[in-house]
């Protein structure tokens, strides 16, 4: 399991601490000095925030189920949505919040090649589905497009920034110039 739970007292100095949510992690806390950062293609992360208990997480899923309904192993249930939805809920109310006030916003599913399944597009409607069937409201939604996107959360105060990441620029091929001859040799 890759939940991370940090208390606000585990974090006296006041100095923002950046932490890197990667895909098949969870990570809640009430800390006001946490920041968490991922950045998404077609994966999905959820960020869910408690504003009266000031408490926050977020999730990193790659796929929304796992195909014909059955795991090949238990470690690799955290790829999947179904599995990382309901451990960041069920961590966000362990600590103190409550599910009638959880505030999600979806970030991700891009389809980052054309002509491919459209993965990120299942992703987000997954997650979507996920948030209408436990009753928690969507305040922000980015997902979709075909450009991935860098994410931060600060938990404690619920407050987000999502950028786009524009696609690589593509290598200028230089030539070198072939010094043009004869074809003679010169000796010194």
């Amino acid at each position: 399991m890759s939940v991370m739970v940090a208390p606000a007292a585990a974090i006296a100095s006041g100095i923002e601490r950046r932490v890197n949510v990667m895909q098949g992690m969870t990570f809640v806390t009430d800390d006001p000095t946490v920041v968490l950062t991922t950045v998404l293609g077609s994966c999905i992360a959820c960020c869910l925030h408690d504003p009266r208990a000031r408490i926050g997480g977020m999730n990193h899923f790659l796929l929304s189920e796992p195909r014909h309904g059955r795991l090949r192993d238990e470690g690799e249930a955290e790829r999947y949505g179904v599995y990382a939805m309901e451990l960041l809920v069920n961590e966000m109310l362990k600590r103190g919040a409550s599910r009638s006030r959880l505030r999600a916003h979806l970030y991700g599913g891009a389809n980052l090649h054309a002509g491919m399944r459209a993965i990120g597009t299942d992703n987000g409607r997954f997650a979507q589905g996920f948030l209408v069937n436990d009753g928690i409201e969507l305040s922000q939604a980015n997902i979709g497009g075909s450009l991935p996107r860098r994410v931060d959360f600060r938990p404690a105060a619920g407050q987000v920034r999502c950028r786009m990441v524009e696609a690589a620029l593509p290598i200028e091929e230089t030539r070198i110039p072939q010094p043009g001859g004869t074809g003679d040799v010169e000796l010194f």
